[in-house]
């Protein structure tokens, strides 16, 4: 399991939320629609531009992957798992995941042309193993680069926060097309009431739509609950088999300071 889990008592999670619901209260001020409109539409733009600035330097390599989904771990025998990870980045996931998994093939895209880029110049990028391209899952097909119903696996992790809540339809349905009947799609992303979204509402001039913001960068962060998460994948016909909130801890040192963070974990499966 991801080793900075942490078991949440009740008396802590109620006061926690109790705070977050009480800043969301008081976030009255919304940006206006010409700007909101702007984000969404110059979304790719944005996360250019922060690799761009941030190169590979910014997200630690994702570790914990096989831990907290079984379906990623190493298995006796050589019969050959076929991933896509969609919104891949820099290869945070994709080279530990093919580094610890020899029979895995991952399938990698993200709709920023430089993410795309350095992980096709990652020295363990072999085509042999993975296959990067640049598609934008709410317009381009993944067909175009996946075969139909190919796929037993898709990694979602703290990507569908970026996108637009009324674009979410279209990825999902796109993402159907791709998995094979009983493939699952493994999701991490960020909870309602995380500290990230008190953190937004406390600076009163980041909230695009309900539970929607804008970062100083331009760039977009949506907060699900699990009833709001299970409802989009079985609206557009998967089945939900596990959905629960996860809670981390994570400190700063310097300011001795401790932090609740909130995301929700689930796995989705395209019926048999």
């Amino acid at each position: 399991m991801d080793a900075e889990r942490v078991d949440m008592d009740s008396d802590r999670l109620e006061q926690h939320v109790q705070r977050a619901k009480e800043a969301i209260a008081n976030d009255k001020k919304e940006v206006p629609p010409f700007w909101i409109n702007k984000y969404k539409k110059e979304a790719a733009k944005n996360w250019d531009i922060f690799y761009k600035r941030n190169t590979t330097k910014f997200f630690k390599d994702r570790h914990w992957t096989d831990r907290e989904f079984e379906e990623l771990a190493p298995k006796e025998g050589d019969q050959q798992i076929r991933c896509l990870e969609i919104g891949c980045g820099v290869g945070n996931f994709i080279f530990p995941a093919i580094a610890e998994n020899p029979n895995l093939f991952v399938y990698a895209c993200d709709f920023s042309k430089r993410a795309v880029e350095m992980v096709k110049s990652n020295e363990n990028y072999h085509e042999s193993r993975c296959q990067a391209f640049v598609c934008d899952l709410t317009v381009d097909p993944l067909i175009d680069n996946v075969p139909a119903e190919s796929l037993d696996l898709v990694s979602a992790l703290f990507v569908f926060s970026a996108i637009p809540p009324e674009k979410m339809q279209s990825a999902i349905k796109n993402i159907y097309q791709v998995l094979k009947p009983g493939g699952y799609i493994l999701f991490r992303d960020y909870g309602l009431y995380d500290q990230a979204q008190i953190k937004f509402c406390k600076a009163s001039d980041k909230k695009l739509d309900e539970n929607l913001y804008v970062r100083q960068d331009g760039t977009m962060s949506y907060f699900f609950s699990v009833e709001d998460l299970s409802s989009r994948f079985e609206a557009e016909g998967f089945k939900t088999v596990k959905n629960e909130y996860i809670y981390r801890e994570t400190n700063n040192r310097r300011l001795e300071l401790s932090v609740d963070r909130i995301f929700v974990q689930a796995k989705f499966q395209k019926p048999l």
